[in-house]
């Protein structure tokens, strides 16, 4: 079965990550920002060599979003970060996996990434693509 397993996160960590923290997101050193690359590559490697990865993607920071909408006067185009918003898809995963305790052990291994001391905990979501299984266990 395919899955989508997604990171969120702030615009605040993707400024932390940029040498600008804030008491809620500390800054990143580089070290820090290495050994996150090297966990997440090892991870997408694992993936790859057993066939359960798709494709795989980090995605630009909230402040480079942009929102299209409907509105009364036709198509609204409206620039991010949004206030209302306080956690956006910061990378994805594509998985097919055996089943959905697997992808629940793949994202678990995802939250064991190393960060800074006091750092926010980046959640998981995890969803079935298509046709969803009977029960999900968890």
């Amino acid at each position: 079965m395919k899955y989508m397993m997604m990171v969120l996160a702030s615009q605040a960590d993707y400024d932390a990550q940029s040498g600008k923290g804030t008491e809620g997101a500390p800054e990143w050193s580089q070290k820090d920002l290495q050994a996150m690359f090297d966990h997440m590559g090892a991870i997408n490697n694992d993936l790859a060599e057993s066939g359960e990865l798709i494709d795989a993607q980090g995605l630009a920071e909230p402040a480079q979003t942009r929102l299209i909408s409907r509105g009364k006067n036709g198509v609204e185009i409206t620039d991010g970060p949004y206030g209302e918003t306080k956690e956006m898809l910061a990378g994805y995963w594509l998985l097919d996996c055996a089943s959905f305790e697997r992808v629940t052990e793949i994202a678990a291994r995802v939250l064991e990434c190393p960060v800074p001391a006091n750092s926010p905990d980046y959640p998981i979501v995890v969803r079935p693509i298509g046709e969803v299984p009977d029960t999900i266990e968890g």
